[in-house]
Order: C-alpha cells, then structure tokens, then sequence
C-alpha cells in the first residue's frame, strides 16, 4: 500500500512538471528541412510511440500506476511530434498501426525484444522502462545535433527533459517497490550522464511551456488509457 501511494506521489508530481507545449514551435514559418531532419521525426515519432504502447502493455501486466502515467506522458511526445510533421508537411509514420505495429523494421524489432523482457515480472518491466528512456535520450539528442531548425530542436529539448524525468520515475519506483537501485541498462549511454540525472530532481520541462491537460493522476481514471488519440 505504502509502495502503491508512492507511486501515485511520483506519478502525480511527473505528470505535473513534465510539460511540452510550445506554441512558438507550430506557429512560426517553417524552413527546409535536410534529408537527415525529416528522418529523425519519421523515427522519433513512432520512437516516442513504442515508448506508450509498452507502457501501456506492461501496465496491463503489472498493474503498475508508474507504467499508466508515463504512458499518458509519451502521448503528449507523440502529439507534439504530430504536429511537427503536419506542419512540414510530413506523412504520419504511425497512422492506421495499432499498440505493437511500427513502420520501421528496427523498431518493430525492438517493441519485441521489450515486451519479451519486461513479461517476466515486474521489476524487469521498471527496468525495461528506464532502457527505453536511456535509448531516447541517445536518440533525441543525435537528433538535435543533425537539426538546423529552432521550432524543432524546441519540441527535442522537451521531449530530452521529459526523458530525464520518466528515468528518474522508473529509478525511484524500482528502489521503492523492489529495493533495487537502478543500473544503466543501454550500452550507448554515458554512465557519468545518468547518474547525473539520476542524482539531481525532476525537473519543470519546457521554458515558458502551457501546461497540458492532463486527468488527476490520483483519481484513477486513466487506467492507462488517458490518450485523446486514436491511433
């Protein structure tokens, strides 16, 4: 019970510092994108979608309220990256997928080798979350330095900060449900960064970021299906 309300503290206070909308990154003219720049928001947009739908899929497992929030929180990632792509007039890679169904072959491999992985209990659920925050973070902030756009590195920037945080969620809920301390899990990342993050407290992502709308996460109407999407 202790571990439980824990969970819906941790949840409720992630929730409320990890925010990503930033009106100057859709409202202002877009430039031309390179090669490289459209790549990256194919990918990161059904990235941010493998990160929800095993959550998602875990949360059903393992009825586990970290696992319902976060879900509900790379919703918001997948919406912002949406936008990007509408705005530079970008086909939507994760259009007509449902939960386990990508677009590209490297991450539909991956969702598999996740889901695998986290099924075998709880704890390695948790783990597996902090993987595919590590991987993110690799991934995003490759792609800010591949980008020459400010609207985009914008939306990065908040979804890198909403990483930091989801990491720092998974840490805190395995060290206080399993009395583990959390180990660095991807090989790319950079161990001096994560215990960095690791250390230091959950952040208010986004300067001068609106607030999202989110439900109260202690009411628990999510049921980790909070997504105002639908596919």
């Amino acid at each position: 019970m202790i571990a439980r309300k824990f969970s819906l503290l941790l949840a409720a206070m992630l929730m409320a510092m990890s925010t990503l909308v930033y009106s100057a990154a859709y409202s202002a003219t877009p430039l031309p994108l390179s090669d490289e720049e459209e790549a990256d928001l194919l990918f990161m947009r059904e990235e941010e979608k493998l990160a929800r739908d095993v959550y998602l899929t875990f949360y059903e497992a393992w009825d586990l309220a970290t696992f319902s929030n976060i879900a509900s929180s790379e919703q918001m990632h997948m919406n912002a990256l949406l936008r990007l792509l509408k705005k530079y007039d970008l086909p939507d890679p994760a259009a007509g997928n449902n939960i386990g169904e990508f677009t590209d072959s490297e991450l539909q491999t991956l969702y598999a080798t996740l889901i695998v992985a986290g099924m075998a209990g709880p704890l390695e659920a948790l783990m597996v979350g902090g993987t595919i925050e590590e991987k993110d973070m690799v991934d995003i902030q490759a792609a800010i330095e591949r980008s020459d756009n400010a609207d985009i590195d914008l939306v990065y920037e908040s979804l890198l900060c909403g990483s930091r945080n989801h990491l720092r969620a998974f840490a805190q809920a395995i060290l206080a449900q399993f009395g583990v301390t959390y180990t660095l899990q991807w090989d790319e990342s950079d161990p001096a960064q994560i215990d960095a993050i690791l250390t230091s407290p959950m952040e208010k992502c986004g300067k001068n970021a609106t607030p999202a709308v989110t439900p109260d996460p202690s009411s628990n109407e999510c049921k980790g299906k909070c997504l105002g999407w639908s596919k």
